[in-house]
């Protein structure tokens, strides 16, 4: 429901800015200034276009907040509940999410599968991987390249794990420890975070599977988590 609310926002803003009116901030969205926002659109369909995108936004809202009580009511309803919630950054909203999403830890047998599912997975590519030398087919040394992160995943969950990784990023604790570590070896940190959110999503996978306690401790430990 998230993603629509903000694909809603961004569709108000994108109207005032295809009509060169700044729009920076969120007192566009509120209520209370609505009129003097519609006032700056001098066309009447424009305007009344602009109001009727305010009544979708507004029934949104409305529907979000009925969802967001009801979700978080039927997730309390899991163990699995306060076994994420004890991550920094993953809140009840995105352990409910979680919880919906995935619905069980035991379909991935590994982080990696995991991380694919999620569209954290890193996609490699192999050009000419063999050659002939001295009429021996051999295989080419030639480095694998990069192509990026696997397109074929499940939004929602990229979404949850990278959301969690960015407000981690930015506040205090372990995972931003983590984060500045990885910055301070060089890393960029667009990479940062994105090692940041499979690390993430790494720990909430043996935490649910095995019903264990969070421990800080599991950030530096690469062989543990590689058992999930």
């Amino acid at each position: 429901m998230g993603i629509y609310v903000t694909h809603e926002m961004n569709r108000v803003k994108a109207l005032y800015r295809g009509w060169s009116i700044p729009c920076t901030g969120t007192q566009v969205y509120a209520p209370r200034y609505r009129q003097e926002w519609l006032g700056k659109i001098e066309h009447a369909g424009v305007r009344r276009r602009a109001e009727l995108l305010y009544e979708q936004l507004d029934g949104l809202q409305a529907l979000r907040r009925t969802l967001r009580s009801e979700l978080l009511a039927e997730s309390r309803k899991h163990k699995a509940s306060k076994l994420l919630r004890q991550i920094p950054c993953i809140g009840p909203i995105r352990a409910a999410r979680l919880i919906g999403v995935m619905q069980t830890p035991h379909r991935f047998r590994s982080k990696r599968q995991l991380w694919t599912y999620s569209g954290l997975g890193i996609e490699t590519h192999d050009s000419a991987q063999y050659r002939f030398v001295r009429g021996e087919l051999q295989r080419a040394k030639k480095p694998q390249q990069i192509r990026g992160l696997n397109r074929n995943h499940n939004h929602e969950m990229k979404e949850i794990f990278k959301g969690a990784a960015n407000r981690a990023s930015c506040g205090v604790g372990p995972l931003r420890d983590f984060y500045v570590a990885l910055l301070d070896k060089g890393m960029k940190p667009e990479m940062a975070r994105l090692t940041l959110a499979r690390k993430i999503a790494a720990i909430a996978l043996i935490l649910w599977k095995k019903e264990e306690r969070f421990d800080a401790e599991q950030l530096k430990n690469a062989s543990r988590l590689s058992a999930a």
